[in-house]
């Protein structure tokens, strides 16, 4: 800052001239220190990340609006529920009316489900305008969440858990509400996180921990439990919809517990009592209803040792999904049940299958910074990997069952996540899978966030530390900033559907992911084919065998819309109404797509576009482009590899400018360029020049953002 140098009082005699001067000197001041302030964000501190000087610039998006309202385009999907309830039919979702169910969304975590009214409004309408039409509610159960369904304030020490607190119920009926008005699907969790105290007439209440796993799955008085829970939860008449949960058609999907199973061994392991005993007594009555001979001895129920134990734990868990869904069809509840949502290993895939659908969660770039507070996180870029979430999807989608992902992320801060919304909806509509939601939204309710994953107070929530932040999407430009285009991806089924079918014959219990799944899932649609099916696929091959030649390090997918190459780090999308390139595509030099070419000059960023219109994107009159890579908050620090964070630095968020001259063969020949900012306001209009059908404008050098409208004049 220059140094503005103030004449003495006596020189200006002149009262009116002291003013004047005065009045001039504050407003040059201010002046000054804008341009301070402007060249602080401007310089960006992504530089001290290492590598070359980056240009960014301040982009938060607000808590409770978006800057593009794109809710026009599904206004006829109003409310939630108007084609009736959801259903499984062969593998797909499928309304009451016959409409396919696609849905993109979101997790909604602990606290973030209990929202004032005023609140849940804002945040129903903010979900509608980026294109979310489901939102799954998780970890509503838990104790360590201040609200929770059990008790909406912390203070007061309840002897049980078979009651639910009148203030959570109120605030969880407004959302439900907010979000069926919407256009927004609920995903209903149930066993997620509950602590069954001594209260609730449950042996070694101390011995228990989140959801009593994997005891819950077996012991009849925590099953009863679990029933009566179920049974008021879906009785319960919402005062603001005028039906009870079993009866209110926008809620879609439901699954008996969270994450939580026999197989996840030694992490799960059977060792406490009574529950040890109690499952050994079950066990030799089921191995001598098989004829087969066990010791006398303790049993260890370890069922990486021993198949026996796998094949009762295949029983059990099955036994255990059949009680539940059959009670839950008695309360009336008539939309589709999934067992669990992860699937550690072939067994448990057997059991899950007699359930309406199959569910799972993948994430990727993790580290044990989430859970010990170190900050040490995974920083590898995906669009170079063979384990990019997709071979562990395609594993645990099974032949003739609809498939869900409920739960999936690339968290912050690994600054390549940019490329995953985009690629998680183009495959899930190729593979024709039924839907997403991110984990997560958020797990708090604070209003006044300016950065990405605001630490909460201690840094972590129930002992864990990446609930302190890490997941939260909320206002994440690089993940969230994306859904724009994932939504109608998916939604709108932009990708067409695989023209080829991959059945992965599994046939032992203990089967894993292998050598088939490695890049198939983008080359052709991937099924698991288990024990009692019939192969209906194209290719039929065991899990060890290669489907393509990964030495090649390139896929492109039947359909030709999407291709990847893992050498050079680059991947795009090519549909008619939505294209996107991304990954290190600033060396690549000028990227061609059918209509669309991008000559990126930063090194990584995702530039997308989708058309808005019915129309696709060379006859389009009004199409947004998204140019994204690296986010993160202001003065946040990381080691030289950026692998461990060392401060979460503070708002407002940077995103990276991305300089690109794009290229968009059209018919249309007045077309504009507008730069979007946070708040939803025209920045400036980008030069352009429309010559022999092909419109051409840059974005980067002036009026930074990344959103940018294209429309007609």
């Amino acid at each position: 800052m220059s140094l503005l140098k103030i004449p003495k009082p006596g020189i200006l005699k002149n009262s009116y001239i002291k003013r004047g001067f005065f009045v001039i000197l504050l407003f040059l001041s201010i002046l000054e220190i804008n341009g301070v302030n402007n060249s602080l964000h401007s310089e960006n501190n992504l530089n001290e990340q290492g590598g070359p000087e980056r240009k960014s610039v301040p982009y938060t998006l607000p808590w409770d609006d978006m800057p593009i309202d794109l809710s026009f385009i599904y206004k006829n999907e109003k409310p939630a529920g108007k084609h009736g309830f959801l259903k499984a039919e062969g593998d797909k979702f499928v309304f009451e009316d016959g409409t396919e169910a696609r849905f993109w969304g979101t997790n909604f975590n602990s606290a973030q489900i209990f929202p004032s009214h005023e609140h849940s409004e804002k945040v129903a309408r903010r979900l509608a305008k980026i294109g979310v039409n489901i939102v799954r509610f998780h970890q509503m159960d838990g104790e360590w969440s201040t609200p929770n369904i059990f008790q909406f304030t912390r203070g007061e020490n309840k002897p049980n858990t078979q009651s639910v607190d009148p203030e959570s119920m109120d605030r969880l009926d407004y959302l439900i509400y907010c979000l069926k008005k919407e256009g927004i699907y609920i995903y209903m969790d149930l066993l997620t996180y509950r602590r069954f105290e001594t209260g609730d007439g449950v042996l070694a209440a101390d011995k228990l921990g989140d959801a009593a796993k994997p005891y819950s799955t077996y012991n009849k008085k925590l099953i009863e439990l679990q029933k009566k829970f179920n049974h008021d939860l879906w009785t319960h008449i919402n005062p603001y919809t005028k039906l009870a949960y079993k009866d209110e058609p926008a809620i879609v999907l439901t699954e008996i517990t969270n994450e939580n199973d026999l197989f996840t061994y030694p992490r799960y392991a059977v060792k406490d009592e009574p529950y040890r005993t109690e499952l050994e007594e079950q066990y030799r009555k089921w191995a001598a209803s098989k004829k087969i001979k066990i010791g006398n001895g303790k049993v260890e129920f370890d069922p990486r040792e021993d198949i026996n134990i796998t094949n009762f734990f295949i029983d059990v868990t099955k036994n255990y999904y059949n009680e539940m869904t059959a009670h839950m069809r008695e309360i009336g509840v008539k939309i589709p049940i999934a067992g669990t949502n992860w699937t550690r290993n072939a067994a448990h895939l057997f059991a899950q299958a007699v359930c309406d659908f199959t569910d799972t969660h993948a994430y990727t770039s993790g580290g044990g910074g989430w859970r010990d507070g170190t900050g040490k996180f995974g920083n590898k870029p995906n669009v170079g990997s063979t384990n990019n979430m997709l071979p562990g999807l395609a594993y645990y989608r099974v032949q003739d069952k609809p498939f869900f992902i409920s739960e999936w992320d690339n968290p912050w801060p690994n600054e390549w996540r940019a490329e995953s919304s985009i690629l998680m909806a183009a495959a899930g509509s190729f593979q024709g899978w039924g839907g997403f939601t991110i984990h997560t939204y958020r797990y708090t309710l604070d209003e006044d966030v300016d950065m990405i994953g605001k630490p909460v107070t201690g840094k972590a929530l129930n002992g864990v530390y990446y609930r302190g932040g890490v997941f939260d999407t909320f206002n994440d430009p690089a993940k969230f900033g994306l859904f724009y285009h994932a939504a109608l991806i998916m939604r709108r089924g932009d990708i067409k559907p695989a023209e080829k079918i991959v059945n992965i014959k599994i046939i032992d219990p203990l089967d894993g992911r292998g050598k088939a799944h490695l890049l198939t899932a983008e080359k052709h649609r991937t099924e698991s084919v288990i024990p009692g099916m019939n192969c209906k696929g194209d290719l039929i091959v065991r899990p060890d065998e290669a489907v393509l030649n990964i030495e090649k390090g390139e896929v492109l997918s039947d359909t030709k819309e999407l291709y990847r190459n893992l050498n050079k780090k680059i991947g795009w999308i090519d549909s008619p109404k939505s294209k996107a390139v991304y990954g290190f595509i600033g060396k690549e030099g000028e990227l061609s797509l059918n209509d669309f070419k991008v000559d990126a000059k930063t090194d990584f960023a995702t530039v997308a576009i989708s058309s808005l219109t019915d129309e696709p994107i060379k006859s389009s009159t009004n199409m947004l482009l998204t140019a994204i890579g690296r986010a993160d908050n202001t003065n946040s620090k990381y080691n030289e590899e950026h692998t461990q964070q060392l401060n979460p630095g503070h708002g407002p968020i940077l995103i990276e400018v991305i300089e690109a001259a794009i290229e968009i063969t059209t018919d249309k020949k007045n077309l504009r360029v507008m730069s979007i900012n946070p708040q939803g306001m025209i920045t400036g209009y980008m030069p352009s020049e429309y010559k022999d059908g092909v419109f051409r404008f840059e974005i980067g050098k002036e009026f930074q953002s990344m959103y940018y409208l294209i429309q007609e004049l």
